[in-house]
């Protein structure tokens, strides 16, 4: 015998698990939807980096490889300058060098001048003798060498002469 309790905790218990059966698949449905919306998003996701691949890959190659041509080119114009700066620089601490040197020659004539304006006048005239004595010995050397050149010249040629005197004796001899 069924009561009617017994009914009533039935269809109690049936509406229970229905009720639950529709909150399930609510909660399925939720699911399912979130799942599209991922996939949605995986799909936006997929379809940008297969663009990505076919396409702006490419364009993205041209531009890495126009830059590193672009790097190539500024490490050779680098290069270039560097050496234009260093020959530069070469060339005037060579003119600073001269120029040094100049103004130092002048430096130490304009000293001397100074110096001698401050000595005696028997200093002054040992100074002055001591230059025409220079230029006497400058003189005298090249006369010397002049003299040297001259008697070389003649030596030889009293050795030729004497060379040819005694081919003559020994002809005469011979005779």
């Amino acid at each position: 015998v069924v009561t009617r309790d017994d009914v009533e905790e039935s269809l109690k218990a049936v509406f229970q698990f229905v009720k639950d059966k529709e909150q399930l698949l609510q909660d399925l449905r939720s699911k399912i939807e979130e799942t599209k919306k991922k996939i949605s998003e995986k799909q936006r996701e997929r379809d940008y980096w297969l663009e990505y691949k076919n396409v702006g890959s490419e364009i993205h190659a041209v531009k890495i490889s126009s830059l590193e041509k672009d790097i190539v080119e500024v490490k050779d114009e680098l290069e270039r300058t560097e050496e234009h700066y260093r020959e530069a620089l070469k060339v005037v601490k060579e003119e600073n060098q001269k120029l040094f040197d100049e103004h130092m020659k002048l430096l130490s004539e304009e000293a001397l001048k100074k110096a001698v304006g401050y000595l005696d006048k028997n200093c002054r005239r040992e100074i002055e003798e001591n230059k025409w004595l220079k230029e006497e010995v400058k003189i005298y050397r090249k006369e010397e060498k002049d003299l040297k050149a001259s008697v070389q010249l003649l030596e030889e040629e009293n050795t030729s002469l004497v060379a040819k005197l005694i081919d003559i004796k020994l002809q005469h001899l011979r005779v």
